[in-house]
């Protein structure tokens, strides 16, 4: 909303500033974190009053989980809150891929508030049946991938880049649909179940959507895929104000839910923010870099699938428990030392797909 001030610039005073994709990320990183400070207090005890109990604690999971019970969950309104706060200010809003990324977004977070709502009001922690949650999911990125592929340069257009050979595209035809509907939609239930531990889950997300951000932005511009030598997207340089915001709720959120948390992400922030790094790398024509910078979540969402076809088949487990951030916790490890050792993992692993841009 606010890059319109640059039709009061004459392109040498305050007002030009507006035009830079980098000061308006700044803006709305600032706007994002400042939103969760302000409103994160209030929105607690609101949380609080409302769930009385909290979210419910699984029985069966590891024994020190049972002294959170009576936290508060659907913190993930203070993200989503924030990040389209911040959004809606600073971005361009003529941008298709904006919209975009925001459909998902708010989608998936409806479908989160509404498991979390019925977890909260059943006091059962089962809330909405998962084929329910899934074929949502699915309709939502049928519509997203399609939207994407509409605004997608035509030689690109149901393309497949592959990162390091960037002389390569796949071409899948009406199959990219698919495809990118299991991105979207995998991404979103892969953040959803590595969402376990005090701070786990939502610095890896953001790690993981500023270095697609960073690509989104050089994708977006002409001259750094020359240099680079990757495909060139059109727009997509605008994502990078959409990340920032998520950055900066992130930390605004990351403020409350350092263990020991005041208030649980839920399902609410989890599907939103999954969604969106989905969304983001479908945009930015890189699926597969995605699988690399969220390393984390999938082997979260592996450890799960084996785990249970392993069971069905043998009547064994691979893991003390699954997803696996709990198999570490039966093993001894203490929930800080999970959550910070998970932070390096995935440190490193955006190093390794930022790498991918210049490596071929």
């Amino acid at each position: 909303m606010l890059y319109w001030l640059t039709e009061l610039s004459d392109g040498g005073d305050v007002f030009n500033l507006f035009r830079y994709i980098t000061f308006r990320s700044g803006g709305a990183f600032l706007t994002a974190l400042v939103f969760g400070f302000i409103f994160g207090p209030p929105l607690i005890n609101v949380l609080r009053r409302t769930q009385g109990k909290g979210q419910p604690i699984r029985s069966d999971g590891p024994e020190g989980h049972l002294a959170k019970s009576g936290t508060p969950t659907m913190g993930g309104l203070l993200i989503v809150g924030a990040l389209l706060t911040a959004t809606l200010f600073w971005a361009r809003l003529d941008n298709p891929f904006v919209w975009l990324v925001l459909f998902v977004t708010m989608c998936f977070g409806l479908i989160g508030f509404w498991d979390d709502y019925a977890k909260v009001s059943k006091q059962n922690h089962k809330g909405v049946p998962g084929k329910v949650r899934l074929a949502l999911g699915f309709l939502i990125a049928g519509v997203a991938a399609y939207w994407a592929s509409m605004y997608h340069p035509s030689e690109l257009q149901y393309q497949l880049a592959l990162p390091v050979f960037k002389d390569t595209l796949i071409n899948m035809g009406l199959f990219f649909i698919p495809f990118a509907m299991f991105v979207i939609v995998g991404a979103a239930n892969a953040v959803n179940l590595t969402d376990g531990l005090d701070g786990l889950a939502i610095m890896p997300v953001m790690i993981a959507a500023v270095t697609l951000g960073i690509i989104a932005y050089a994708v977006g511009r002409v001259d750094f895929t020359e240099y680079l030598d990757v495909h060139y997207v059109p727009g997509t340089g605008e994502i990078l104000v959409f990340v920032a915001g998520l950055a900066g709720g992130g930390l605004g959120f990351l403020w409350y839910n350092a263990p020991p948390a005041a208030v649980f992400m839920g399902d609410t922030g989890s599907l939103a923010l999954g969604g969106a790094l989905g969304a983001i790398a479908v945009a930015a024509k890189h699926e597969i870099v995605l699988g690399i910078v969220g390393g984390i979540f999938v082997v979260e969402a592996l450890s799960v699938i084996i785990q249970v076809m392993y069971f069905k088949r043998t009547g064994k487990r691979v893991f003390l428990m699954a997803p696996i951030h709990h198999h570490y916790e039966k093993k001894g490890w203490a929930e800080p030392q999970i959550v910070i050792r998970f932070w390096i993992i995935a440190l490193i692993l955006a190093m390794i797909g930022l790498a991918t841009l210049k490596v071929r």
